[in-house]
């Protein structure tokens, strides 16, 4: 099963499991979010929305908050002296797609548990600083 969803102006395609960047949305990371606005609802029978498919949404963990690449606009006009150079980044959150629900449905999966590497870590911390 696929969806389409939109946010930020964007339309994605998803499936359970896929990782993607979108713009910066609200949520602390590790947090399930829901994305209400889904476009089709892919499978044997597709569900075309008018503009939206009424009761279903997709449910994904946030992962991280980051920022993308570098972008310079730079002008000049020649025989000038006139230049200008402003660079920005964008604002992104790394979503990956837990579920993709129909019909009113809630989140069933939650988030998944940090890496046994860093669980350790933490005990092993908590640990020192007990002693």
């Amino acid at each position: 099963m696929f969806a389409v969803i939109k946010t930020g102006g964007r339309q994605y395609r998803v499936v359970p499991d896929d990782v993607l960047e979108i713009g910066k949305i609200a949520g602390e990371v590790g947090t399930i979010v829901q994305l209400p606005e889904v476009l089709v609802l892919g499978g044997e029978t597709p569900v075309l929305g008018t503009p939206t498919v009424a009761g279903a949404s997709v449910a994904a963990e946030v992962l991280q908050h980051k920022r993308g690449a570098k972008v310079i606009a730079f002008k000049k006009r020649r025989r000038k002296n006139s230049r200008r150079k402003r660079g920005y980044r964008d604002e992104l959150t790394v979503l990956r797609i837990t579920e993709i629900l129909a019909d009113n449905a809630k989140p069933t999966v939650g988030p998944r548990p940090k890496k046994a590497k860093a669980a350790a870590r933490e005990s092993a911390e908590t640990a020192a600083a007990t002693e």
